[in-house]
Order: C-alpha cells, then structure tokens, then sequence
C-alpha cells in the first residue's frame, strides 16, 4: 500500500492545516487596536504644526478637559489660541490658569509655569 500526498505527514493536509492557523494567527493580530499613550497633563504642545492648529487646539481641548484643575493645559492652551489670533479665548484660559494656580502653594508650581502666568496676564490687560 503506498501513501499519497494527503497521508504523509507536512503533504497537502498539513500544508493546509499550516495556512489555516497561519491566517488565524495574522487575521486576529489585525483586528486588535493599538495601544493608546495615556493623555498627560502637558500634551497641549505635543508636535504642533501651525498648518494644523485647529487639531492641536482640539486636543488640547480634550487635556484641559480631563485635567480640570490643573493649570498647566490651560496656560498651554493660550499659546495655541494666541497662535490662531483668538486674543479673547487665550485671555480666558490665562484667567482660569491663574486662579488655579492661586489656590495651590507656590512652592509646588514650576516657578516657569508661575513666570509664564505673570507675563500672560500682563499682556491680556495690554491687550484690554
């Protein structure tokens, strides 16, 4: 009795057995999402391009929403919409930052961050 292709072992039947599995494997690794970076406090300046400044400002939107009393998104933020020529919302986000900022200790704000809200709102009451 002689063995035909389908009986040996690694022939056609393995062959295809090895395909089956293969495209399983791939097709399910295909349909799993990435993993997204978890949204940071300072991401508001994450690789801004001035050609797409309305998307840096809606992502910043979504960072000032998720950290809500945190006054650094909001002092990133004024630098985009001061970018986008929109002096009154920069003001705003400015105003809040600052207030936030007020009720913390000093000592636990960056002396940049209390720099960059100093000088801000300097130039929003120029601008008023």
């Amino acid at each position: 009795m002689s063995a035909t292709t389908t009986d040996r072992p690694g022939g056609r039947g393995g062959v295809l057995l090895v395909v089956v599995l293969l495209l399983t494997l791939v097709g399910g690794c295909a349909e799993e999402p990435l993993p997204q970076r978890r949204l940071r406090s300072d991401d508001c300046l994450l690789d801004v391009r001035l050609e797409h400044l309305q998307q840096a400002i809606a992502r910043c939107d979504r960072v000032v929403k998720s950290f809500p009393s945190d006054p650094i998104p909001l002092n990133e933020r004024f630098l985009l919409h001061t970018l986008a020529g929109d002096d009154k919302a920069a003001c705003r986000d400015i105003a809040k930052a600052a207030a936030l900022a007020a009720r913390r200790p000093a000592s636990s704000l960056d002396p940049l961050l209390l720099e960059d809200l100093k000088l801000r709102q300097a130039s929003c009451r120029q601008r008023n």
